[in-house]
């Protein structure tokens, strides 16, 4: 067994982009390219909006949760599953840090309480995936009504402003400003962080990748599926869990549907970035750039002077093109057999 587990880490490498920099390659490429692409399009059309910083500013605030469930996302999708109930998660945990900040005064207990209600859902999200042997899409779309339903019915339905919390240690450490930046920005920067070093440097990132191609080679090089399953969901509902508690941080408030608008959104970064969809190969740096994409589409085609309802249209279209600048740069052959098919019929 100690044979087949010395070559895990090569296989896992060659399967995904381990690597930032790997000989001619660079991780994420085709999103980082259109990412600027767009920068430009952007600046070039609306320069007195992106060549001043208060845009970027405010993209440092809104995009930091939905970078932050992309990257617990790119996790559950390099292993081949999907999670669709972290939009609950956001409800309910984002209750429990209300509750505790206001009927408790306890903020520090309530960013406990609302990683420990993430956990509970990505812990019973697991067994059941695991263990019962559900499909993950399918439970998860289960779990994501019982525990809004949950959310819905301790909240009454009602918002809670949290405004006694604002200059709080609690909230100058995760929605204050350091050096001018909002501190969003560095929370979401770790988080990228540690999940390319789990994902490409630590034996849970590989035992991932190695599910997301085949759980049966994963079971005879000696890897606990179960177990690494439960763990990736009980890790992406304290992500979920930590994206809620940074959303009601910086708005000061507790809304009964936060969250639900992030679904689509946050599955977008995730394969924008070219996470594959099949599972064992993904990537964070794609991810991250995926949505940054995604979180200042909005604003800047606003911003160009395009009417607001072109958004979705022009959300499409960048999703579609960025596919496709992947699919061509990771993979020319199939360019080339593209090609082929089109000179046949001709």
């Amino acid at each position: 067994m100690s044979g087949a587990r010395a070559k895990e880490a090569p296989a896992a490498a060659a399967r995904s982009p381990a690597l930032l920099l790997t000989g001619r390659r660079l991780e994420g490429l085709p999103i980082i390219v259109v990412f600027f692409v767009l920068i430009g399009i952007f600046t070039a059309c609306a320069p007195r909006v992106f060549l001043r910083w208060p845009i970027y500013d405010s993209f440092l605030v809104t995009i930091p949760p939905l970078l932050i469930l992309s990257l617990g996302l790119t996790l559950v999708v390099a292993a081949g599953e999907i999670d669709l109930s972290f939009p609950a998660v956001i409800q309910f945990s984002g209750f429990l840090f209300a509750f505790c900040s206001l009927q408790l005064g306890q903020p520090w207990l309530g960013l406990a309480a609302a990683l420990a209600g993430g956990a509970l859902v990505g812990l019973v999200n697991g067994v059941l995936v695991a263990v019962v042997g559900v499909p993950s899409i399918i439970i998860t779309i289960g779990t994501s009504f019982f525990w809004s339903g949950v959310a819905t019915v301790l909240c009454g339905g009602l918002s809670y402003a949290l405004t006694d919390l604002q200059a709080t240690p609690i909230a100058n450490i995760f929605a204050g400003t350091l050096f001018g930046i909002p501190a969003e920005a560095f929370w979401a920067l770790g988080a990228a962080v540690v999940g390319w070093f789990i994902l490409n440097r630590h034996r849970f990132g590989e035992h991932l990748l190695f599910i997301g191609d085949s759980q049966t080679v994963a079971q005879v090089l000696g890897i606990n599926v179960v177990r690494e399953r439960i763990k990736l969901f009980t890790l992406m509902g304290v992500v979920a869990g930590f994206a809620s508690f940074l959303l009601t941080i910086q708005n000061l408030n507790y809304f009964a549907t936060q969250g639900q608008g992030m679904l689509l959104s946050a599955l977008a970064g995730v394969f924008i970035g070219g996470s594959s969809v099949f599972g064992g190969s993904a990537t964070m740096v794609g991810s991250v750039f995926g949505a940054l994409i995604i979180g200042m589409l909005d604003a800047g085609i606003v911003a160009t002077g395009v009417a607001g309802f072109w958004v979705e249209v022009i959300v499409g279209l960048v999703f579609i093109v960025a596919v496709v600048l992947h699919i061509g740069i990771e993979n020319p052959a199939r360019l080339k057999q593209l090609r082929r098919r089109l000179a046949f019929r001709e």
